[in-house]
Protein backbone atom coordinates (compact mmCIF):
# COMPACT_ATOMS: atom_id res chain seq x y z
CA UNK A 1 0.00 0.00 0.00
CA UNK A 2 3.01 2.27 0.04
CA UNK A 3 2.49 5.32 -2.19
CA UNK A 4 -1.25 4.72 -2.54
CA UNK A 5 -3.72 7.42 -1.69
CA UNK A 6 -5.78 7.26 1.47
CA UNK A 7 -9.56 7.59 1.34
CA UNK A 8 -11.17 8.55 4.65
CA UNK A 9 -14.87 7.72 4.90
CA UNK A 10 -16.93 9.51 7.53
CA UNK A 11 -19.74 7.10 8.43
CA UNK A 12 -23.02 8.92 7.87
CA UNK A 13 -26.51 8.34 9.21
CA UNK A 14 -28.75 5.95 7.30
CA UNK A 15 -31.30 8.01 5.36
CA UNK A 16 -33.49 7.17 2.39
CA UNK A 17 -31.72 9.72 0.20
CA UNK A 18 -28.17 8.71 1.12
CA UNK A 19 -28.95 4.99 0.83
CA UNK A 20 -30.75 5.20 -2.54
CA UNK A 21 -27.74 4.21 -4.74
CA UNK A 22 -27.25 1.02 -2.71
CA UNK A 23 -30.77 -0.33 -2.14
CA UNK A 24 -33.82 0.54 -0.10
CA UNK A 25 -34.91 1.19 3.46
CA UNK A 26 -38.11 -0.58 4.54
CA UNK A 27 -41.12 1.56 5.45
CA UNK A 28 -44.03 1.08 7.84
CA UNK A 29 -46.75 -1.22 6.56
CA UNK A 30 -49.16 1.74 6.46
CA UNK A 31 -46.95 3.66 4.01
CA UNK A 32 -48.71 3.74 0.61
CA UNK A 33 -45.39 3.36 -1.24
CA UNK A 34 -43.25 0.31 -0.47
CA UNK A 35 -39.84 0.78 -2.11
CA UNK A 36 -38.27 -2.50 -1.01
CA UNK A 37 -37.39 -4.92 -3.76
CA UNK A 38 -36.52 -8.42 -2.59
CA UNK A 39 -35.20 -10.81 -5.20
CA UNK A 40 -33.89 -14.35 -4.90
CA UNK A 41 -32.91 -15.55 -8.38
CA UNK A 42 -32.12 -19.01 -7.02
CA UNK A 43 -35.45 -19.21 -5.13
CA UNK A 44 -33.48 -19.63 -1.89
CA UNK A 45 -34.53 -16.92 0.61
CA UNK A 46 -33.15 -17.48 4.07
CA UNK A 47 -33.46 -15.55 7.35
CA UNK A 48 -31.00 -15.99 10.21
CA UNK A 49 -28.75 -14.17 12.66
CA UNK A 50 -25.12 -13.52 11.81
CA UNK A 51 -22.40 -11.95 13.91
CA UNK A 52 -19.36 -9.77 13.26
CA UNK A 53 -16.81 -8.98 15.94
CA UNK A 54 -14.67 -5.94 16.60
CA UNK A 55 -11.73 -8.33 16.78
CA UNK A 56 -12.16 -9.08 13.04
CA UNK A 57 -11.13 -5.52 12.19
CA UNK A 58 -7.75 -4.00 11.48
CA UNK A 59 -6.92 -0.41 12.32
CA UNK A 60 -4.66 2.24 10.85
CA UNK A 61 -2.04 4.21 12.80
CA UNK A 62 -4.67 6.83 13.73
CA UNK A 63 -7.04 4.21 15.12
CA UNK A 64 -9.50 4.24 12.19
CA UNK A 65 -10.98 1.00 10.88
CA UNK A 66 -9.39 -0.21 7.64
CA UNK A 67 -11.70 -1.57 4.96
CA UNK A 68 -9.49 -3.74 2.75
CA UNK A 69 -12.14 -5.43 0.61
CA UNK A 70 -15.80 -5.45 -0.41
CA UNK A 71 -18.09 -8.38 -1.23
CA UNK A 72 -21.10 -8.56 -3.52
CA UNK A 73 -23.85 -11.07 -4.33
CA UNK A 74 -25.42 -11.15 -7.79
CA UNK A 75 -28.28 -13.61 -7.25
CA UNK A 76 -30.10 -12.12 -4.25
CA UNK A 77 -30.77 -8.99 -2.29
CA UNK A 78 -29.62 -8.87 1.34
CA UNK A 79 -31.41 -7.22 4.25
CA UNK A 80 -29.48 -6.36 7.42
CA UNK A 81 -30.51 -5.05 10.83
CA UNK A 82 -28.22 -4.74 13.88
CA UNK A 83 -29.98 -5.94 17.00
CA UNK A 84 -27.71 -5.04 19.91
CA UNK A 85 -25.28 -2.21 19.09
CA UNK A 86 -24.26 0.44 16.59
CA UNK A 87 -22.56 -0.96 13.50
CA UNK A 88 -20.73 0.45 10.49
CA UNK A 89 -21.49 -0.72 6.96
CA UNK A 90 -19.34 0.23 3.96
CA UNK A 91 -20.93 0.03 0.50
CA UNK A 92 -20.37 0.84 -3.16
CA UNK A 93 -22.86 0.75 -6.02
CA UNK A 94 -23.26 -2.34 -8.19
CA UNK A 95 -22.32 -0.28 -11.25
CA UNK A 96 -18.59 -0.26 -10.40
CA UNK A 97 -16.21 -3.19 -10.73
CA UNK A 98 -13.05 -1.77 -9.09
CA UNK A 99 -11.05 -2.19 -12.27
CA UNK A 100 -9.92 1.42 -11.82
CA UNK A 101 -8.64 3.27 -8.72
CA UNK A 102 -11.30 5.97 -9.34
CA UNK A 103 -14.00 3.46 -8.44
CA UNK A 104 -12.88 3.78 -4.81
CA UNK A 105 -14.43 7.27 -4.87
CA UNK A 106 -17.92 5.69 -5.01
CA UNK A 107 -17.57 4.02 -1.61
CA UNK A 108 -19.68 5.28 1.30
CA UNK A 109 -19.94 4.33 4.99
CA UNK A 110 -23.06 4.31 7.16
CA UNK A 111 -23.73 3.90 10.86
CA UNK A 112 -26.66 1.64 11.60
CA UNK A 113 -28.20 1.91 15.05
CA UNK A 114 -29.98 -1.05 16.65
CA UNK A 115 -33.17 -1.89 14.74
CA UNK A 116 -32.32 0.32 11.74
CA UNK A 117 -32.73 -1.83 8.68
CA UNK A 118 -31.46 -1.61 5.12
CA UNK A 119 -31.86 -3.72 2.01
CA UNK A 120 -28.86 -4.10 -0.30
CA UNK A 121 -29.76 -4.16 -3.98
CA UNK A 122 -28.42 -7.07 -6.00
CA UNK A 123 -24.73 -6.50 -6.71
CA UNK A 124 -24.19 -3.81 -4.08
CA UNK A 125 -20.64 -4.08 -2.77
CA UNK A 126 -20.47 -4.26 1.03
CA UNK A 127 -18.22 -4.74 4.06
CA UNK A 128 -19.67 -5.44 7.47
CA UNK A 129 -21.68 -4.38 9.31
CA UNK A 130 -19.09 -4.38 12.07
CA UNK A 131 -19.60 -3.10 15.62
CA UNK A 132 -18.33 0.43 16.20
CA UNK A 133 -16.71 -0.63 19.48
CA UNK A 134 -15.47 -3.75 21.27
CA UNK A 135 -17.79 -6.75 21.23
CA UNK A 136 -19.94 -8.42 18.59
CA UNK A 137 -22.87 -7.13 16.59
CA UNK A 138 -25.84 -9.50 16.20
CA UNK A 139 -27.44 -8.95 12.81
CA UNK A 140 -30.81 -10.05 11.51
CA UNK A 141 -29.93 -11.22 8.01
CA UNK A 142 -32.16 -12.06 5.05
CA UNK A 143 -30.27 -13.27 1.99
CA UNK A 144 -30.03 -16.08 -0.51
CA UNK A 145 -28.97 -19.37 1.03
CA UNK A 146 -26.58 -19.90 -1.89
CA UNK A 147 -24.47 -16.82 -1.06
CA UNK A 148 -21.24 -18.84 -0.50
CA UNK A 149 -21.23 -19.63 -4.24
CA UNK A 150 -22.28 -16.05 -5.12
CA UNK A 151 -19.63 -13.96 -3.39
CA UNK A 152 -17.39 -11.74 -5.51
CA UNK A 153 -14.55 -9.92 -3.73
CA UNK A 154 -12.93 -6.60 -4.65
CA UNK A 155 -9.51 -6.03 -3.04
CA UNK A 156 -9.56 -2.35 -2.08
CA UNK A 157 -6.11 -2.52 -0.54
CA UNK A 158 -4.72 -2.96 -4.05
CA UNK A 159 -6.22 0.40 -5.06
CA UNK A 160 -6.09 2.63 -1.97
CA UNK A 161 -6.02 2.69 1.80
CA UNK A 162 -9.67 3.02 2.92
CA UNK A 163 -10.11 4.29 6.47
CA UNK A 164 -13.50 4.43 8.15
CA UNK A 165 -14.34 6.99 10.83
CA UNK A 166 -17.43 6.37 12.94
Amino acid sequence: MSGQRTITLEAQPLTVEAWEPFGQIPVNETDPVDPVHLEFRLADPHCNFIFHGYDELTFGPGGNMLCDHLNRHDTATQTLMPMNCDAVLVVAPASVDFSSPEHVDTIRAFVLHPFEICNLAIGTWHWGPFPTGPGRVRLLNVQGKGFPDDNLVARLDELARVEVVT
